[in-house]
């Protein structure tokens, strides 16, 4: 019924359409020159470039994936759950259930509230879609030609998409996105006939371009297909995990990585005539925000298609995309460290900044206690009187620490000659890692092979400086242990127990000549009297070897221009250059030991 009325009065608004100045100083077309024709061009070219959106799957409700299909906006009118707010005060309540007619009067700076926080979702909002739209909703999008004062012979097939939750880093109720299509010709009928010569795909404030022929533009016939990163809804060209480290990048991780639900939505087009577009979808003249804004203006709902500058400029606004995106392909997120931290920080940091807004209390006591706990650990230390001569002396626990990087200070040549030939492998192996080889050249794959076998032998040299057979025996009673504990799962718990029990077996082993099992127990001994300290020494040598590289490259991706290439190459330099530090941390625990048991 509400299609027959909006469809009659569509068509009364053609028939009696009057000249709009207003409309033409913006660069829409005439009121009074257009027509049914010009519509049902509009519409067959919507039609025929329809975008095909591919969904990450959600196999469970609340579960991983995207939860949300482009939706139907006309539920949203005269639903009880949703609440009209005014722009006095945060909660300013005008209206339940507001109709269309309401919205169509403007209201800038009002707000479409739906039930639910967006700062703590949890399922809420999942919920109440399935109430709005049903569980298996019809996926509809909206089409819209635009035009642009000065720009005669251009014109833009945009595509809105309308999202009721966006589940990122600035959570917020509804989410509008769009991809816009681009073709040489004065108006629709033309286009129809020329083809397009451009794409743009949004994503967060920005948008990326691709020639209508660039071979990272997926076409399905003369559909783009579009995969939709889930939460945040950006559209991207491809699939895998894209790093944004900019408001117009959108500054954290979108995956569109699969599998994936393939959706072609239901296509309806917005005249381009204001007019007449007013007629047909009295929600295009709305001018306030489709979800809750509050206090929280980093959290607000968006404002709809037409307060866009697409939506009058779309020139203007395509000038600006960029060429490219930082992406990870599917296959290689897994072993890229630089792109797992730089995810890690920033989504750990938003959840922090969310819990913060929402509740800033218990948000500012958890940081007063670690602020405090710190001091007291510092505090209880003796880092200060840390001395690294000689080395067999009682330390405490900081102390041992604070020792270790002070003989590395002194002798600092001397452990960059050790880690040299490590990190010159490293170099080597990212540079191949990072070039794409010759076709079929064998003597590429052997190079790298080549580099990364010198890489380990020079962490191994790095670690232990010389071969000795006391070591490879060692080492391989400690993997016949540990290994099949580690596979179990049920008892890794006691893999990690005798990981912390053997960590000093290198030490025993090349400074006291024990090998096997007798290491192995040696190691207890002297790591039982300074549980403490050997666990210290073991979260500082984690975090040199395994988390240093990864934030280092994580900021240095945030502040520089650098190439992705670059960036992903550095913890791997990093290891290398701190491996030698691991071995010296754990010689003086070794050390502290032989004190502990001389004074006992």
């Amino acid at each position: 019924m509400a299609r027959s009325v909006r469809a009659f009065a569509l068509a009364v608004a053609v028939l009696l359409a009057v000249p709009d100045p207003a409309g033409a100083a913006d660069g829409t077309e005439d009121a009074a020159a257009y027509g049914a024709e010009d519509l049902a061009a509009e519409q067959r070219l919507a039609e025929a470039y329809a975008p095909v959106m591919m969904l990450v799957r959600q196999d469970e409700s609340c579960g991983p994936g995207e939860p949300y299909v482009p939706s139907d906006v006309d539920a949203l009118f005269d639903e009880p759950s949703i609440a009209l707010r005014g722009p006095w005060t945060d909660r300013d309540l005008v209206a339940v259930a507001p109709s269309v007619e309401e919205l169509a009067e403007g209201l800038e700076g009002y707000a479409l509230d739906q039930p639910g926080d967006p700062l703590e979702p949890g399922c809420d909002y999942e919920d109440w879609a399935d109430s709005v739209w049903g569980s298996s909703p019809e996926p509809t999008i909206y089409a819209h030609v635009a035009t642009e004062a000065g720009v005669e012979d251009r014109i833009a097939l945009q595509y809105f998409f309308y999202y009721p939750f966006n589940d990122y880093n600035n959570k917020h109720e509804s989410d509008w996105e769009r991809i816009q299509v681009e073709f040489p010709a004065g108006d629709a009928a033309t286009a129809l006939e020329t083809g397009p010569d451009l794409v743009l795909y949004a994503q967060h404030y920005g948008a990326e371009r691709a020639d209508w022929d660039d071979d990272k533009l997926e076409l399905d016939g003369t559909h783009p297909v579009v995969y939709v990163s889930a939460g945040s809804h950006a559209s991207q060209f491809d699939e895998g995990l894209y790093l944004g480290r900019s408001a117009t990048e959108g500054f954290g991780c979108d995956t569109t990585i699969g599998p994936h639900d393939e959706v072609r939505p239901e296509v309806r087009t917005i005249p381009s005539d204001l007019e007449a577009a007013a007629e047909a979808y009295p929600w295009t003249t709305y001018r306030g925000h489709w979800g809750d804004v509050g206090p929280r203006r980093f959290y607000e709902g968006p404002t709809g298609p037409n307060m866009k500058q697409a939506w009058r400029k779309p020139f203007t606004w395509s000038a600006k995309a960029r060429e490219h995106s930082f992406s990870l392909p599917g296959a290689e997120v897994a072993g890229d460290k630089a792109g797992a931290y730089f995810c890690t920080l920033v989504g750990s940091g938003s959840d922090a900044f969310r819990r913060f807004s929402a509740d800033p209390g218990p948000t500012l006591l958890v940081l007063l206690g670690v602020v405090l706990l710190l001091g007291w650990v510092v505090r209880r230390s003796g880092w200060a009187q840390a001395t690294p001569a000689p080395l067999v002396a009682r330390r405490r626990p900081g102390q041992v620490v604070g020792a270790a990087l002070r003989m590395l200070g002194r002798h600092r040549r001397v452990f960059l000659l050790v880690a040299a030939p490590a990190a010159a492998a490293s170099v080597v192996s990212s540079v191949l890692s990072a070039a794409t080889p010759p076709v079929s050249a064998w003597w590429w794959s052997a190079l790298a092979a080549v580099a990364l076998l010198v890489l380990v032998l020079a962490l191994a040299w790095a670690q232990v400086a010389s071969a000795q057979a006391a070591v490879l025996a060692t080492v391989g009673v400690w993997a016949l242990v540990l290994v099949p504990l580690l596979v179990t799962g049920v008892l890794s718990p006691v893999a990690l127990a005798l990981l912390v029990a053997w960590s000093l077996v290198l030490p025993v082993v090349q400074l006291e000549g024990l090998g096997g099992w007798r290491a192995l127990r040696r190691s207890w001994r002297l790591v039982r009297p300074q549980l403490l300290t050997v666990l210290l020494v073991l979260a500082v040598s984690f975090a040199l070897v395994s988390a240093l590289g990864g934030v280092l490259a994580a900021l240095t991706f945030v502040v520089s221009p650098a190439p992705y290439t670059v960036v992903s190459g550095i913890p791997h330099l990093v290891t290398t250059l701190v491996w030698p530090v691991t071995a010296l941390l754990t010689t003086y625990a070794w050390a502290n030991g032989r004190a502990l048991e001389a004074g006992a």
